[in-house]
Parts: structure tokens; sequence; C-alpha cells
């Protein structure tokens, strides 16, 4: 190794491949040395020191990983097509397809000038991650190549550091742990945590340097105690201790506010047997020797993490009173929670291929994708990762015994969403250990979830799950439905939002000029009209946090430079010609002196027809229909600024159209409550658009429904009908 640097020799990556059990071509190895020495010849890393130096080292971890010849060979070559004037085709001629896929996985995309950093970012994940699924060595390359760029950071500059940091906590150490690959998961966040918070680092490395001599004779005291018992009853146990990663102590001592003494398993003591049956053995004689703590046991060998670890896990107080962690398991489980997928040899086989033995537990990469692909927003890439791939991990059960893994804080609707995409979008209520639970219920581990759901097809989720799920793909698949589901609904809800926001912003567009504004966005996203970016924004297909800043931006920018915001009253509020006679709408409602107007209802009140109603003139999108009882409308009246924008309205005589309401019921609490409710809907004949419920603490139930409705008399028959289900108190219009 080159002193002090942290990288390796050509002649030390030799000497390794001839120390290993792989069987190496060597003269293929030479053939990638050579091309990448004369490809990088002059070049320099930061340190000053020769760029060959980096791929050769990059190579060098994955020897130590175990992995073949061609991951090699793409490692010495996996920068040769970004930063030199060898093409990709020169790879290819000279190497065959299969190297020239894998340095090209992991090869970054050129800049795109029109990208934000974030977008730029998540592009070059996702391509990563679709090579990735083609063959999983894209991503043990790319690792390799993370975690030596890391072991040299201190050569680049402060903010690069942090930047790198941040990417390896957010994305490339949560992927390390998802591929089992331990050894690489924590050397990447210890050295991030050294850069992002050096201080902390500081701390708890003096604070174990302090405990060393006392730690190291405890778990050399603890080791000799387990052994002497253990061998009597397992012969051929191997012992070692270990102490926590800093990264791991960081969390539970700065974020958890605790201390070094209240951390339970700072001290852990492995044990490594042969068979599956000597793991129990040993654990029974574990739980003789020392006092077990309450709910600290984990069966890993019954019940597999997602990235393939195995062991038991128990937590126990040693004679002194220390507590301690005793983790169990076999050789071929250690390989793999040391190197994870690494260890494997089917790592070769495509992850999209039907017969891929690997197929279950990576299945979040084609579920990344996916997500991507049917929804389009590619932070969403990066997202998905930062929340869907982090360690801590809850297990939960179906009624039928299915283990279903999720990230802490998910909901029952996340699990809906987790076990099929049809469940989640039909699902109307929740029973957690046979209790129903609000739809909001986070879950918790080994608890039995049960999914109760409509028999109507054309039932769909409610938009406010997308702000309560916690993982990226139940969040995607709800924002898939309404994007094919309910196109209209997904302009008028899009309309509200962005509304809104121009307002908040105070941008002031007339229709006419909108779309030209927005013109910039619709060339970005590939929309071809104003509806369908407002579709997008109703899906939250686009989010408008991200885009307002530039649009308030350059808003400001043309208003400085050209006074073409000053709009005329007439031209400003696109509310249609005046006309001597009052003229019925498409609508179902009159607008005074106006014909061809647009009309559209307000969803804070929900007008409905026999309600009194006013209307509103906006701007750009025509007359909002409010109820005269509306408390936007009595602040609205008390608004000098907008009192002259409210209007008469009526409704028309003849109706042939249909209106959403919302009722409020309660009943008495019961398991079957719900399916009863959604059977009597049904039975009606009445379109269900949405079902909430909570649990109330007096033992009665609330739901909050919304029905498509013609007029009152029908609504008076649904809500009849509601009031004779069994255990329903009340039923009225919110």
């Amino acid at each position: 190794m080159v002193k002090g640097l942290n990288y390796h020799t050509y002649s030390e990556l030799l000497k390794l491949i001839n120390e290993s059990d792989e069987n190496y071509n060597l003269e293929l190895i030479d053939k990638a040395y050579c091309v990448a020495r004369r490809a990088h010849d002059g070049q320099k890393r930061v340190s000053g020191l020769d760029y060959i130096l980096h791929p050769v080292s990059v190579a060098y971890i994955l020897v130590e990983l175990g992995m073949d010849t061609e991951s090699v060979v793409a490692a010495l070559l996996h920068d040769v097509v970004e930063d030199t004037s060898v093409s990709k085709e020169d790879i290819r001629n000279l190497f065959g397809e299969e190297i020239c896929n894998l340095v090209d996985g992991v090869t970054k995309l050129g800049f795109i000038s029109s990208r934000s950093p974030e977008e730029q970012q998540a592009e070059n994940v996702r391509k990563m991650l679709f090579a990735m699924s083609h063959d999983i060595r894209v991503i043990l390359i790319k690792l390799a190549d993370r975690l030596q760029n890391m072991r040299t950071i201190e050569c680049m500059p402060p903010q690069k550091r942090r930047d790198k940091s941040l990417q390896n906590m957010e994305i490339f150490a949560p992927i390390a742990h998802r591929l089992g690959i331990r050894t690489i998961k924590d050397e990447l966040e210890d050295i991030s945590l050294k850069c992002l918070d050096p201080v902390a680092y500081e701390e708890i490395e003096k604070s174990l340097a302090l405990c060393k001599s006392d730690r190291e004779k405890f778990i050399n005291l603890t080791k000799k105690r387990i052994i002497d018992r253990v061998q009597k009853y397992v012969p051929d146990v191997y012992i070692e201790g270990r102490v926590k990663s800093s990264n791991e102590i960081y969390k539970k001592m700065f974020i958890k506010g605790k201390t070094l003494d209240q951390i339970y398993d700072i001290y852990a003591v492995r044990l490594i047997v042969n068979t599956i049956n000597e793991c129990y053995n040993v654990f029974g004689v574990i739980h003789d020797m020392f006092q077990p703590i309450p709910s600290r046991f984990k069966d890993y060998i019954s019940t597999p993490k997602p990235n393939m670890y195995q062991s038991l896990h128990t937590t126990v107080l040693s004679k002194e009173g220390i507590p301690f962690e005793v983790q169990i398991r076999t050789w071929k489980m250690h390989r793999t929670a040391e190197y994870g997928i690494a260890a494997h040899w089917k790592y070769k086989l495509s992850l999209l291929g039907e017969n891929s033995s690997l197929g279950d537990s990576l299945s979040w990469v084609r579920k990344v994708l996916d997500n991507y692909k049917n929804v389009g927003d590619i932070t969403d890439v990066v997202r998905s990762i930062k929340s869907d791939l982090v360690p801590k991990e809850i297990f939960v059960l179906t009624p039928k015994g299915e283990v279903i893994a999720l990230p802490v804080g998910s909901t029952v609707i996340d699990f809906a969403y987790a076990i099929h995409t049809e469940l989640g979008n039909r699902m109307i209520g929740a029973k957690v250990n046979k209790k129903m639970v609000p739809i909001n219920y986070t879950l918790k581990m080994g608890e039995i979830v049960e999914i109760i759901k409509t028999k109507d097809p054309k039932k769909g989720p409610n938009r406010e799950w997308i702000n309560i799920v916690k993982t990226s793909e139940a969040r995607n698949k709800i924002k898939q439905w309404f994007k094919k589901e309910c196109r209209e609904e997904n302009i008028e809800e899009g309309k509200i939002k962005f509304e809104s926001e121009l307002v908040k912003h105070k941008i002031k567009l007339s229709s006419e000029d909108l779309e030209d504004f927005l013109k910039p966005v619709f060339r970005k996203n590939q929309y071809n009209s104003l509806d369908d970016f407002f579709a997008a924004v109703g899906y939250s297909g686009i989010q408008l946090w991200k885009i307002m800043p530039r649009l308030k931006n350059e808003y400001a920018m043309l208003k400085k430079e050209q006074n073409v915001f000053e709009f005329k009253k007439s031209k400003d509020l696109n509310i249609g010609v005046k006309d001597e006679k009052s003229t019925k709408s498409s609508t179902g409602v009159i607008v005074e002196g106006m014909k061809n107007c647009s009309v559209k209802f307000a969803k804070c009140c929900n007008p409905f027809p026999g309600d009194k109603i006013v209307g509103f003139i906006t701007k750009g999108y025509g007359v909002s229909i409010h109820k005269v009882s509306c408390e936007n409308v009595k602040r609205g009246i008390e608004n000098k600024e907008l009192q002259d924008r409210w209007i008469s309205v009526n409704w028309a005589n003849s109706l042939n159209i249909e209106f959403k309401t919302n009722l409020e019921i309660l009943a008495h609490f019961s398991d079957e409550f719900l399916t009863n409710l959604a059977r009597k809907i049904s039975a009606l004949g009445i379109p269900l658009i949405s079902l909430n419920s909570k649990v109330l603490p007096n033992c009665k139930i609330s739901a909050i429904i919304t029905l498509v409705i013609k007029n009152q008399t029908q609504l008076k028959f649904v809500i009849d009908n509601l009031l004779r289900i069994e255990g329903i108190i009340s039923v009225k219009r919110m």
C-alpha cells in the first residue's frame, strides 16, 4: 500500500490475486491494466499521485470480496471512458460486450445543462440501477469505487468531502446495506460521519479510547467464559468480539440522546458454528449462562432480512452487570453477513430473468425502476433509496403468516401496497391484531395486519394518502392510479393547487399568458398542453415546491424587463361575454349576466343542488361556486379588495349532472362496521369515491365518505338507508 494514502500498487494486486482461491485470468487482467495505464498516463489524483493507483485499488477491493475476472477488469477500466479519450466502442472491441456493459454501467452520464444538480445525480443513480438490474456486478464495482474514494477523501476540498459523504449516507450506504455488504456499509458510514460531524466523531473515538483497556479485558473474559462452557456441548466453535461501529454509536448517542453506558449492544460477541442446529444449541447455553434482557431476542435464521442476512441475536447481562449482544450463526451465514450478495456466485445472473434466484432479495431494484418509469419524477429514484432502503426495518405478518419487511414508520397503507397494487387501491380500512385501526396507523414489529377492501371496482385511493405513506413504492402507486383513472379530477385539482401557489408567490397571470409562461416546464417534462400540466400537478407527478422558486424568478425578470403583466380586468378574468339575459351553463348553474362562462365548484364547501349559492370571479379560471354559508364567503365579503368579485348565481331548473358530497357517519365500534357500510353503499348503486375512518376513544368509530349524488332526493334516500345499518348513530352531510 502507498504509505498513508490507502492506495494499492499493481504488484500488490497481483500478489492478492495469487493468494486468493478464485481462478483469475491473469492475461486478461494484465491487458486491462496496460490499457488503463496508457489511457490515464499523465493524469494525477488530487493527492498528486498517479491516477492509475485509483482503479488498481478499486480492483484490489473487489478481489478481497471474492469477485470474478470480469469485475476486476471492469474496475481497472471503469474511469477510462469517462475521463480519457478511450471510447465505449474501444472497450467493446478489446474486451467484449460483457465487460463493456460493466464499464458503461459504472460510467456517469455526461453533464446536461438543463437539469438541476439533484436531477443530474438522480439520472446517474437511475442509470446505475438499470445496469445493475441486468448485472449485479455493476453496483459492486461502484461501491468499491466509492469506498476507495472515501479512503482518500482527506485530499479533497472540504465542501466536496461533505457532498460525497452526504451521498454515501443517503444512497450508497443504504444500497450496501440492502445488498448485505456490511464491511463496505460500515466503513462508508464511519468515514462519512467523520466528514459530516467531525466533533461528534472525535468525541466517540475518545470515549472508546478511554475505556479501551477495560473493554478489551471485558471482551476477552467474556469470550473465555463462553467458550469454556459452549465447547462441552458444541465442539469446533469459533468466537470473536467486536465493538459497534462509530456511526451506529453516533445514531444512538446524538440522535436518540443516549449515553455510552445506555447503549446495550455496544459490545458484542459472535459465535460461528457449522450447522443451524448448533446455532440453537449454543443459544440455549448462552441463556443458561447469562440473564437475558427481555424483548432483545431476534431470530433472523427463521426470518432472514431482505438482504439475506441470517443470525440469532440476543442481549444478555454479564455477571458484572454489563449488557452485551451475542450473535450466533453458521460459517455460510457469516460470509453472507460480511459480503452479502458478493458472497454468492449467482451474482452473475440477471435480475430481470425469470429464473433468477436472487429476484426476491433484490426486487427493490425493479420496484425503484418501475416507479420511476410510471410516475416520471426522476428525483423519486433517490427518494426511494432514502426512504425505502434505510437500515432500520420492521417485520409484520399477513393473516396467513407471510412475513412482510417494511421501513420503520410504515403505515397500514404501505403494507397494503407492499402486498399488491390492487389491494392498496381498493383498501377501505385495516385491522391490526384483529382490531380496527385508523388509516394512518403506524405499524410495529410482529403485528398481524388484515386489509379490508371494497368490492367496488371503481374504488381508488384517497389523495391524502400520498402525504401519509412512508414508502416511495406506495406513494408512486397512488400517483399512478390518479394519473390513469382521474384525468378530469386531476386537472381540476391541479388548477386549484397551482392557483393557490400563484397567489402565495404574488404571481398574476392571465389564462392567455399562462401557457406561454409555462412552456419551459412543458418542454422539460414533455407535456403537450396546459391540461396535461395541471393533471400532473393534480396527481403529484409534478411537485410545485420544486418549480415555483424558478417560476417566481422568471416572473420577476419578465416584470422588470417588460410591462406585460398590466392587464385590463376583462382580459385578466376570462369569465365570458356579458349578455342581457341569464343563460344556463353546461354545469347546471346560471351566472347572472354571463354566457359561455367557465364554472367550477369550490372544494371548501362542495355546493349541492338546493343549497343557496354565490359565485366568485377567479383570476384565469372563471367563476367558483360556493355555498352562501361557506366560511370563505364570509371572509371574502369582509375583504374590501374582493367585494366587487362576488356575483349572483342560481341553480338551473333542469339538471343532468352529478355532484360529489361528503357524509360524516358516527357509529358504535364493531369489526364488521366498514364492511357492512361499503356493502350497503354498493347495493344502493351509489359511486363511492373515498372512505376514511378513525376509532374514537369512547368505543365509537367515525367515518367520512365521499359519494357521487345527483340531487337532494337521492341524497335523502342514501342517508335514510345508511341509518338502517346496525350500529350507526348519525349520518350528516359535511
